[in-house]
């Protein structure tokens, strides 16, 4: 393309077109009787005031026609001999590589962020007194009381109607995720008027702990807690379970599906437990139906409806968390009061507690605990980078492989760690928590409760948090070897030391969510007046503190502080619709005192 469009205006603007090399093919006569009249109007050659100016325009000018090349014929023969004498050096410049700044939260910055505030967290911790002391605000106010009984005083009977057959579950997952399983069984059970037969364990891949129910929790008090509501049986009858060749995997499995309403209990599993019996023909009756009916017509009623037995396995989250009230009070009274733990575990749990109050005394017997979520499994499933090197990526590989079975190899799947910090997603590793603790206030007395597996390289990333809270105790140096001996190897009943003690500490620190933690702080609320005392951190603010290793301590300290003040203000939360009870009891659970009282701390609470 000739270098002059014939389109442009430049020549009406006043402006030239650029210079080109390339010859624009010739005119027309037409147009160039046009340009030379243009030209001849108001235009003139450019004014050269200087030598040199005029000069260059010679040049410039001779080359652009192609006839000056020989000018400069000379200059490469004088550089051509400076260059062959050694005068003049020709060197090759490398070309300058812009590397792009890593994406922020790619790189585990945490050490660096610790070596630039750690003079600061000891200049502190030797002058500053402890936040432990005034953590959180006195909302006398806002105090609550249990009030179970209440919520369900419309379903306790004299005596029980006649069942409608029994209910078999299986509770899978971990600790708190069966005891979810058990609480909503009992619910259901309730409102179906069934008799449960006490929940089996699924032997989970990850926890792989094979306790049953009574290693867990009290059998014979969680039958009595509810022998007004539900009948708990601890197996099904020698006779029914002949029925079906003394084989419980013949009996039938409902799959039901997640979050189910009462209305779906009621019309599609009352009917099929009715079936699978050899009741009369009449319409069923629901426990619901019973609590509204005198107790002499519906135990009469009752008398009609033998059914047999249904099973529910897997159970856990199988009844929706809206459900009316009398249905809810059977929950609270499964989760708060029925169930405890057995006695085993609350003999070693209350020799714990009172330990650590012992420990504490520089902090009037008040201690910090925290949920610490970064064992090996928990790394891996994040997809997080920490040290970045070889051994934790070949480590981590083989984690989830062997936990997950290629679900983060699926083709199209990419996992960007950097976005998955920020987002907030990325456990906290322990040094991550001292400095937050440090941060919000709690110095180097501070008695520090670590509720946890088995850590991550412990030995490495452990030694940080140690230096920075020296009163630190795990139930691993709390428990002596041999009071442990009898609960290795099985992670409900080790988690469920670490959860009493955690329910008696003064602050309960949450990392990574889960059901642990939401059901601690639905039992705190529970047993303290309402009022959580968790902190529950904003990981993706974290992120950003974290990942700037200039940071200055005072900003630093102000931010731990806001978000410190932010859960105090979340501690008593009501409980929304799509909520669950297990982790805000308000106000299905609890009542509003009348005149505010407050909590008795002086006797550990052991469940």
């Amino acid at each position: 393309m000739h270098g002059f469009s014939r389109l442009g205006n430049g020549r009406a603007n006043g402006v030239s077109p650029p210079l080109s090399t390339t010859p624009s093919p010739p005119s027309s006569p037409r147009f160039r009787h046009s340009r030379s009249k243009n030209a001849s109007f108001g235009s003139r050659s450019p004014k050269l005031h200087t030598f040199a100016e005029r000069l260059v325009y010679i040049v410039l000018s001779a080359v652009y026609r192609k006839r000056g090349v020989l000018l400069f014929a000379p200059l490469v023969y004088i550089s051509g001999m400076l260059l062959y004498m050694g005068s003049l050096s020709l060197e090759v410049v490398a070309p300058v590589v812009v590397v792009k700044p890593a994406p922020p939260g790619s790189t585990y910055r945490s050490p660096q962020v610790f070596e630039k505030l750690r003079p600061f967290m000891q200049d502190d911790g030797n002058h500053s007194s402890n936040a432990l002391m005034t953590a959180w605000h006195v909302k006398s106010h806002q105090s609550w009381k249990h009030c179970v009984n209440q919520s369900i005083s419309q379903a306790g009977y004299s005596e029980l109607p006649r069942s409608n057959g029994f209910l078999i579950i299986e509770a899978n997952g971990g600790l708190n995720q069966q005891r979810l399983s058990i609480c909503d069984a009992v619910a259901v059970a309730g409102l179906l008027n069934a008799t449960l037969v006490i929940p089996m364990f699924h032997l989970n891949s990850v926890w792989r702990d094979s306790s049953k129910f009574g290693d867990i929790f009290d059998e014979g008090f969680f039958i009595y807690a509810l022998r007004n509501n539900v009948n708990v049986i601890k197996e099904l009858p020698e006779d029914v379970l002949a029925r079906f060749d003394n084989n419980i995997s013949n009996i039938v499995n409902l799959r039901v599906k997640a979050w189910s309403s009462p209305t779906y209990y009621i019309q599609k599993v009352l009917p099929k437990l009715l079936q699978m019996g050899s009741g009369g023909h009449r319409k069923p009756i629901s426990g619901a139906q019973l609590k509204r009916a005198s107790f002499k017509k519906a135990r009469d009623q009752g008398r009609a409806f033998d059914g047999l037995a249904v099973r529910i396995a897997p159970f856990s989250n199988r009844l929706a968390q809206a459900v009316p009230s009398s249905i809810q009070g059977l929950r609270c009274l499964a989760n708060y009061e029925a169930l405890r733990f057995s006695q085993p575990i609350r003999t070693l749990a209350e020799k714990m507690v009172d330990r650590m109050v012992k420990n504490s005394s520089m902090s009037g017997g008040k201690y910090v605990s925290v949920h610490l979520r970064f064992e090996k499994d928990m790394v891996a499933f994040s997809c997080c980078i920490y040290d970045g090197g070889e051994e934790e990526k070949r480590e981590m590989d083989i984690a989830r492989e062997r936990g997950w079975r290629g679900k983060f190899n699926k083709t199209g799947r990419i996992i960007r760690p950097g976005a998955i910090r920020m987002d907030g997603k990325c456990p906290l590793t322990p040094l991550e928590v001292g400095m937050m603790l440090r941060g919000m206030g709690f110095d180097n007395t501070t008695s520090v409760y670590i509720a946890a597996g088995k850590i991550y390289k412990a030995e490495k990333f452990m030694a940080p948090l140690r230096q920075l809270f020296p009163l630190l105790e795990t139930k691993e140096t709390l428990a002596l070897p041999e009071e442990l001996a009898p609960f290795k190897g099985h992670s409900s009943r080790l988690a469920a030391l670490d959860y009493t003690v955690c329910l008696n500490s003064e602050v309960f620190v949450t990392t990574q969510g889960g059901n642990f933690p939401h059901f601690l702080m639905g039992h705190r609320r529970y047993f303290f007046g309402g009022h959580a005392k968790t902190i529950k951190p904003d990981k993706r603010k974290l992120a950003l503190l974290f990942d700037s290793p200039n940071i200055r301590w005072e900003y630093f300290k102000r931010q731990m502080q806001e978000m410190l003040h932010h859960s105090d203000l979340k501690g008593i939360e009501m409980k929304k619709p799509s909520s669950s009870l297990y982790t805000f009891p308000i106000p299905d659970c609890m009542c509003k005192q009348v005149e505010p009282g407050k909590s008795d701390r002086s006797t550990p609470i052991i469940i």
